[in-house]
This record gives C-alpha cells, sequence and structure tokens, in this order.
C-alpha cells in the first residue's frame, strides 16, 4: 500500500461543505483516508486580493501509482466544480500531493514532494498537526522543522 499527503484547499463557495465532499470522493476513488488535519483559514497565497481559503491535510493509503492517483483527483476537482481560468485563482475545490510515500517524482506532470510546501505556512501548519516527524525526503528535514523555518507570515487560523 502507498501512503499519500493530500493538501485540500477552497476559497469558494461552501467551503467546509466542498472540502467534506473531497475527502469522500478521495475515499471512494482513492483509497481509505486515514488521517485528517483540522481546518485552517488561511489568507490567499500568491494573490492576495482573493477570499481566503480553507485548508486541510489528509493521509490517504491507495494501491494506486502516483499518477493515477493524480489522475483521481483531478477528477474529483472536476466532479466538484473546479475550473482552471488563472495561477493561484479562486476555486471551489483545489488538491495537490504533497508526498508520496519517500518517493521523488520529477515529470512533466507531476513533481513530488511538492516543490513548494516548504515555503508556505498553510501547507506546513497542519501538515504539522498530523505528521510533525515526517522526513521530507529531499530537503531531509523534519516538517516541524520545515514550519519553524517558514518566512510566510500569511495568517494561517485554526477552525
Amino acid at each position: 500500500m502507498n501512503n499519500v499527503f493530500l493538501l485540500l484547499g477552497s476559497n469558494l463557495g461552501q467551503r467546509e461543505l466542498l472540502l467534506q465532499q473531497a475527502i469522500t470522493q478521495i475515499a471512494l476513488q482513492v483509497g481509505e483516508v486515514t488521517q485528517q488535519s483540522s481546518v485552517y483559514e488561511t489568507q490567499s497565497w500568491g494573490r492576495e486580493n482573493e477570499p481566503d481559503y480553507l485548508n486541510q491535510v489528509i493521509t490517504a493509503k491507495t494501491k494506486m501509482p502516483a499518477n493515477t492517483v493524480l489522475n483521481q483527483i483531478l477528477e474529483i476537482e472536476l466532479q466538484l466544480g473546479r475550473k482552471r481560468f488563472e495561477k493561484w485563482g479562486s476555486r471551489l475545490i483545489d488538491i495537490d500531493i504533497l508526498f508520496f510515500n519517500n518517493d521523488i517524482i520529477e515529470q512533466d506532470n507531476l513533481t513530488i514532494p511538492h516543490p513548494q510546501l516548504q515555503k508556505r505556512r498553510f501547507t506546513l501548519e497542519p501538515l504539522a498537526e498530523i505528521a510533525p516527524n515526517f522526513m521530507h525526503p529531499v530537503l531531509n528535514k523534519t516538517i516541524v522543522a520545515l514550519k519553524n523555518e517558514l518566512n510566510d507570515d500569511l495568517v494561517v487560523k485554526k477552525l
């Protein structure tokens, strides 16, 4: 079985409901959801004039390879109404693969670990809640260490 860490985000519509629907669909289409962080409200990253996000990190166990997981989460985003208009634009739902086991994957359509996670408080706060001692396979630092080194000063509030 493969362990996958996923970051969920929503800043449009019924944000909490969309996160729950995403988790339900991940459980049905990807694999058993084994952990869920609290939900965090976060200022928009990259575009400060956008509505605040709700973010959550979950882990799931799956028999699927990473590329298949990517295809499934993109399909789930579509099912929940995601439309891709602009980079870092507002969205009903966003699902990112943060880690897949301890694998390092660099392909045209998929980079694991997520290349920006160590720079983003909205990712590291919920990740540190459920996996503080998980070791980043490229940076060789725990999630808590990465969180403590952050320069990101966006407000991230646990709900």
